[in-house]
């Protein structure tokens, strides 16, 4: 996904839920953070996200702008409407929010999830891709190890040990 195709997906889901607000908290919130990311970062065509002051939401935009959508079959791209608790993240990622508006999104905020956050719900979902996309994180400098065990603290143990597991993991392969 694009930085322009995100800024539609913004537009649209301010449309359909009469909101001004998003938490967007996919693997396509590096978005608002890096500039040209590493193609292997944008292979995603959908955005998650939901509204921030009305997150029950969610689903209009799953509905609307979803998978299998017309919006899909004519952009080739997809937003998933999710819940707060779909990403496990610390306890402090609202500080490290990064603001995407500008005049593309349309009076729309998208509040991106920072890059060490998105390492961190990835690294706890744990599937392949996921894993890979950490790996890329790393590999190009935009996450660093330290960052990530930094917070683990605000994690409950379980989510802890895993973290931390999955990270020695992919720093030794």
């Amino acid at each position: 996904m694009l930085l322009r195709q995100l800024e539609h997906i913004l537009r649209a889901s301010g449309a359909i839920a009469d909101e001004n607000v998003f938490i967007v908290v996919g693997s396509q919130a590096i978005l608002a953070s890096v500039q040209d990311p590493p193609a292997e970062l944008l292979a995603s065509m959908q955005a998650h996200l939901y509204p921030r002051d009305a997150p029950e939401k969610a689903d209009l935009i799953t509905g609307s702008i979803g998978e299998f959508s017309l919006f899909y079959e004519t952009f080739g791209y997809h937003a998933d409407g999710v819940s707060p608790e779909t990403a496990i993240i610390p306890t402090s990622w609202k500080e490290r929010l990064v603001a995407l508006k500008n005049e593309n999104t349309g009076g729309v905020t998208g509040l991106c999830l920072s890059p060490v956050d998105i390492a961190i719900s990835k690294l706890i979902a744990g599937r392949e891709k996921d894993l890979e996309y950490v790996r890329s994180l790393l590999r190009h400098g935009i996450v660093k190890s330290d960052s990530v065990l930094g917070l683990l603290h605000e994690l409950s143990p379980q989510h802890s040990a895993l973290v931390a597991s999955r990270l020695r993991r992919i720093a030794e392969s």
